[in-house]
């Protein structure tokens, strides 16, 4: 029997391996970069395009674990962990009340499927 212990950041499926990344609410909005670990000790470069939404997936080819025979390699795949703010400051709370007001339309799809969806069941 081979006991594996787990990878403080890493989650293994097969030769894929899985990572978490908290990325900023205003990089997932306006776009940004984020570094991120890879197994051998390495650094990956990723963008984060406008409007990343939570959970979303990115795929780094080749940057998983080897094969048994060490000729192919997985891939490693970084699913987006979008944070919202804590403890905004008054300025920050003006800001984000503004943005409120100006995204009510057509910015958020999953939300209005979902609205869609929620009418449809209680009949309206």
């Amino acid at each position: 029997f081979i006991n594996i212990k787990p990878h403080d950041l890493f989650e293994r499926e097969g030769r894929d391996l899985l990572l978490e990344v908290p990325v900023d609410l205003t990089d997932a909005a306006l776009g940004g970069h984020v570094e991120v670990p890879t197994i051998d000790g390495g650094r990956a470069k990723i963008t984060i395009p406008e409007g990343t939404q939570p959970g979303q997936q990115f795929r780094l080819r080749g940057k998983g674990m080897p094969s048994l025979n060490g000729a192919i390699f997985g891939d490693m795949y970084v699913n987006v962990d979008v944070e919202v703010p804590k403890n905004l400051t008054k300025k920050q709370i003006e800001l984000m009340e503004e943005l409120r007001e100006t995204t009510k339309q057509k910015n958020t799809p999953n939300q209005e499927r979902f609205l869609k969806k929620v009418s449809k069941f209680w009949g309206k």
